[in-house]
């Protein structure tokens, strides 16, 4: 048995009736809950709650949608104006998150969420679609295979299930995991290929203190229970970061492990990262002032920001810095008059002079008594 036939077997037993292995305890919201139909309750399988991080009007994608309980507790923050799509591998999951949609549109008020099949390490191929084509197009030969593989690259390019550059945030709870250590890099990629610039992604998961060794992987009930295929807690920030995202950082770390097999602890975390911003960097004069407690931090572009120091920073890094993802640790000063836009680059570490942004406007996240909100 493949650990992709495993894991779809493990959760069809699961969609039919609990399996209580599956899960870690989670303080979900029980407003939220309180909408949601029982079964889905009961057959959802996660370490966290990624819906947390949803807002208003978002598009979201949540990977491994299961029996739908994060996507409609998401339906429910992102309102009329947002969107939420699940995909899922398994059929009985998928059926049964499918099973409540009339119901839970009523409730929402629309019908504000999709399901789809598909793999989430490969996003752009729909495999519904891919169904229809075998039922047509039979795989009885070598040539056939060669036929489906250009198929599915034609969908791909031409009809991408999920498309580039698409969506808001991307959610999982407790399956990136499961999907094959061989195509973990690539299911990352493909999660940096369809959010937005500026997007964010917020996943729930299972990592491990230690690198699980292949005689656990093996173990085709420790890898569907979410325990041997997890990443080793370093190297899951390290894939988001190899593949492009900044921000990248452990949100949420339980501090007791979920299990211990082997001396190896697994525990469940929730990490958070955002995709850059594309536009140009441009010098108007803005400034940062890194808060502390450290003496100098770097971000995952390479930008050093000292101390107390007056830092210059292109009009992009600006808003950045002084948004929701750092906001708490810098202070912004916009210059009185702005400079005539060049590009630049802010990598350099250079501190502003105090005279070019001196009557800035500033821009504080925290309290003047220093508390931040």
């Amino acid at each position: 048995m493949t650990v992709e036939t495993g894991v779809l077997e493990r959760y069809s037993q699961g969609a039919e009736a609990r399996q209580a292995d599956l899960c870690c305890p989670v303080d979900y919201d029980r407003t939220l809950l309180a909408l949601l139909p029982q079964e889905i309750i009961e057959k959802d399988y996660g370490c966290g709650d990624p819906s947390r991080y949803v807002k208003k009007g978002d598009t979201v994608l949540d990977l491994g949608s299961g029996s739908g309980k994060i996507c409609y507790m998401a339906a429910q923050l992102v309102g009329d104006q947002g969107k939420v799509i699940g995909v899922d591998m398994n059929e009985d999951m998928l059926a049964l998150a499918r099973k409540y949609q009339d119901e839970m549109a009523k409730k929402l008020g629309s019908n504000r969420v999709e399901f789809l099949k598909g793999q989430i390490q490969d996003l752009a191929l729909d495999v519904s679609a891919m169904d229809k084509y075998l039922e047509q197009n039979p795989v009885r030969k070598a040539e056939d295979v060669i036929n489906l593989r250009a198929w599915q690259e034609r969908q791909r390019n031409e009809s991408p299930m999920i498309k580039d550059n698409s969506i808001d945030l991307v959610v999982s709870n407790c399956v990136l995991n499961l999907v094959h250590d061989s195509d973990k890099g690539q299911m990352i990629r493909e999660i940096f290929r369809v959010v937005k610039p500026g997007g964010r992604v917020a996943i729930s998961d299972i990592v491990s203190d230690e690198v699980a060794p292949e005689h656990l992987k093996q173990d085709q009930h420790l890898w569907s229970g979410c325990i041997s295929g997890a990443l080793q807690e370093h190297e899951f920030l390290e894939a988001f970061v190899k593949a492009g995202f900044i921000a990248v950082s452990y949100d949420k770390w339980e501090s007791q492990p979920w299990q211990v097999v082997e001396a190896i602890e697994f525990r469940s975390v929730t990490i958070t990262a955002v995709k850059p911003q594309t536009e140009a960097c441009i010098d108007k004069g803005h400034a940062v002032i890194y808060r502390g407690p450290f003496s100098e931090v770097y971000d995952d572009e390479g930008h050093v920001y000292f101390r107390g120091e007056r830092m210059a920073v292109c009009e992009r890094n600006f808003k950045l810095l002084t948004g929701e993802t750092y906001g708490h640790n810098f202070i912004g000063i916009a210059p009185a008059e702005e400079l005539p836009g060049k590009l630049w680059d802010c990598a350099t570490g250079s501190i502003r002079d105090i005279a070019e942004t001196k009557g800035g406007q500033h821009q504080d996240k925290c309290s003047p008594d220093g508390a931040c909100c």
